[in-house]
């Protein structure tokens, strides 16, 4: 069994190959069980998550991810999601390769972001807002980046010195990345807002939305959180990663449809329609879309199987 660690997924999950794969993924007839969510008490700190995710290709691979979720872990300087994939051999049940489960998530989150936008946002969008400072914001920049022209970025960040040092690690001559502190105006001049984030509450606002934005939304994987208000739903096509994930547990999708901003049925599609030719995305140059991740295993497998076949 083949043990591949963080810099070996890094290097071999570049973004124009990821898209492709996971593009192709959507199309197949991959198995997906409802994942096993489970809440973990944490004395005298915020609740964790424990989460498993398998799914199998017939006579191909199955694979299963195992990923917890400490909230508070940024205080004790460690990431807040870690994990570990497992690869098996799809005819034997054999273990094929053990994972770096943070680098795999990161990177399939991102791809399927860029995924997204390759069907939701402009085709001329040059200028990206992201919204967070995690282990997620630089790779959504690099990911959207591949499938747009994207040469302006800032970021935002609750702490406004780790928005000032990403932005001075990723600031090129050709890529210019710089940070704000100010959301709003960041939004208003924004092609693509893109939010990875643990928020409880709204940050971006529907009335900031300028004709022909594209909201990403890739935090907030609980009910309870939210990156996005009713406003700015109510203003977008909606687009989502999976229905059955994003209504049970996307808090944007969640409470607006608990507030009547969103009907279930008016999701205009999801990432298996949008690859299958099945739902169109954007339909005009000034609409308004939305996106909103939780993540699927289909994901997790087709991103593993990547990494299996170049290492």
């Amino acid at each position: 069994m083949r043990i591949i660690a963080a810099a070996e997924v890094e290097a071999a999950l570049d973004y124009p190959s990821l898209v492709e794969r996971l593009r192709q993924a959507f199309r197949r007839d991959i198995t997906v069980p409802l994942r096993h969510h489970h809440d973990v008490e944490v004395t005298g700190g915020n609740t964790a998550t424990l989460l498993l995710m398998p799914a199998w290709q017939a006579d191909r691979h199955i694979g299963v991810k195992m990923v917890t979720v400490f909230p508070d872990n940024g205080e004790k300087s460690l990431p807040a999601i870690m994990g570990i994939y497992i690869l098996l051999d799809g005819k034997t049940g054999s273990p094929l390769a053990l994972i770096d489960g943070p680098t795999l998530t990161v990177k399939r989150t991102a791809g399927a972001s860029a995924l997204a936008s390759s069907y939701l946002s402009r085709q001329d969008a040059e200028r990206l807002l992201m919204v967070g400072t995690g282990a997620l914001a630089p790779q959504l920049i690099a990911a959207h980046a591949a499938v747009r022209p994207i040469c302006n970025v800032l970021i935002w960040g609750r702490n406004p010195e780790k928005a000032k040092r990403l932005a001075k690690r990723m600031n090129r001559r050709d890529f210019r990345v710089d940070w704000t502190d100010d959301l709003e105006g960041a939004a208003r001049g924004a092609n693509i807002i893109s939010c990875a984030t643990l928020s409880k509450d709204p940050l971006v606002r529907g009335e900031w939305l300028q004709p022909g934005t594209h909201v990403d939304l890739v935090g907030a994987f609980r009910p309870d959180m939210r990156e996005s208000d009713d406003e700015a739903v109510r203003r977008a096509r909606v687009f989502v990663d999976t229905r059955a994930g994003a209504t049970k547990e996307g808090g944007d999708i969640v409470q607006a449809v608990e507030s009547g901003a969103l009907v279930p049925d008016d999701i205009a599609g999801d990432l298996f329609e949008l690859t299958r030719g099945e739902r169109s995305g954007r339909r005009y140059y000034d609409q308004i879309t939305l996106f909103k991740s939780v993540g699927t295993a289909v994901e997790d497998l087709a991103a593993a199987q990547l990494v299996f076949e170049r290492y």
